[in-house]
C-alpha cells in the first residue's frame, strides 16, 4: 500500500507534529512515506482538490490530510472548516479512495499544540489509522 499525505502549509508549527504522527505510525505498520509522497496545500481550504486530484492519479491508495484551523474572532474558522470537511468528504465519495480528515479544529492554540504533539494523543497518527483501516476494509470488499 502507497499513501500520500497532504498537508498544510498554515500553522506549520502544528502541521509538523501532525506530520511527523502520520509518519511514524505508517512506519510501524511497515509502510514507506518518501519525501515525494508528501505533499503541501497552502492552508486547510485548498485541500480538497488537491487530495481528490491525488486520489485520482490511482497512485496512491489513500491520502492523509492534514492542517489545523484555529478559531479567531470572525467567522473565518466555520467556513473554512465546513468547507474543509464536506470538500473531504465529497472527495473521497467521488473517487472511491480513502481520504483521511486529519484538519484540527480547535478553538484555541493550546488545544492545537495538544493535540499534535509527539505522544499517543497526536491525531496525526489517527488519520493516517484511519486511512490505512478503510484501505483494508475497501480492498476486503471489492
Amino acid at each position: 500500500m502507497k499513501f500520500a499525505i497532504l498537508v498544510s502549509r498554515f500553522n506549520p508549527e502544528i502541521s509538523d507534529g501532525l506530520l511527523s504522527g502520520a509518519r511514524e505510525y505508517l512506519a510501524t505498520q511497515k509502510i514507506a512515506v518518501s519525501e515525494s509522497d508528501i505533499f503541501y496545500a497552502p492552508g486547510a481550504f485548498e485541500i480538497p482538490l488537491l487530495a481528490q486530484t491525488l486520489a485520482k492519479t490511482k497512485k496512491y491508495t489513500g491520502v492523509i490530510t492534514l492542517g489545523c484551523v484555529i478559531k479567531g474572532d470572525t467567522a473565518h474558522f466555520e467556513f473554512i472548516s465546513l468547507g474543509a470537511t464536506i470538500g473531504i468528504m465529497q472527495a473521497q465519495l467521488a473517487t472511491e479512495v480513502p481520504i483521511a480528515f486529519g484538519i484540527l479544529t480547535t478553538y484555541t492554540d493550546e488545544q492545537a499544540h495538544k493535540r499534535s504533539r509527539a505522544d499517543a494523543e497526536n491525531k496525526g497518527k489517527e488519520a493516517a489509522a484511519a486511512c490505512l483501516d478503510a484501505a483494508e476494509l475497501l480492498a476486503k470488499l471489492r
